[in-house]
């Protein structure tokens, strides 16, 4: 199989080390994770305040919250080297093992939030004596960018720090 100029220039950008410092480590990483979670959780909500609610405020939201959202999607796939973006042409078998343990980790974690929006949807309206699909629309949109997003939390949750970085860390301990 050849590769073309997009796999070339694709493998070039999410392998760039420039940025690395920003990725450098397992806390950086984790604080990218937990940095992007919560922009995704704000931008999905207000999303589906926009939608489903009264007013423009919600948007607003949405708009302020996508610029750091896609630089910290950015900064996750750097730390994974482009392992869910690539072409599995562009990746060697290591990675290919690892795209696939990290999809089938992502798809179960993905199942019991599935579990769970349907228990909580269906407990919101036997509790609050509403129609269901005042639920399962705002609730399923939620779990839908979950589902979309947690390949990539994963990921960069497995990344190993890379040797010569750890030693760093470790040169200033007596």
């Amino acid at each position: 199989m050849t590769t073309t100029r997009y796999d070339r220039h694709m493998y070039a950008l999410m392998n760039d080390r420039r940025a690395a410092a920003v990725h450098a480590n397992t806390t950086r990483r984790r604080l990218a994770v937990t940095a992007h979670v919560a922009l995704t959780v704000v931008g999905v909500g207000a999303w589906i305040g926009t939608v489903f609610g009264p007013g423009w405020g919600p948007a607003l939201v949405v708009a302020g919250a996508l610029l750091p959202w896609v630089l910290l999607t950015g900064v996750l796939n750097g730390s994974t080297r482009g392992l869910l973006e690539l072409r599995g042409r562009m990746l060697d078998e290591r990675q290919l093992v690892e795209r696939d343990r990290v999809r089938a980790l992502a798809h179960r974690i993905t199942l019991w939030l599935l579990v769970a929006a349907a228990i909580g949807a269906g407990a919101y309206s036997a509790l609050a004596d509403a129609p269901l699909r005042a639920a399962v629309t705002p609730v399923l949109v939620g779990v839908l960018a979950v589902h979309w997003m947690m390949p990539l939390w994963v990921a960069a949750l497995r990344v190993q720090d890379e040797l010569g970085e750890a030693e760093d860390e470790f040169a200033d301990a007596p």
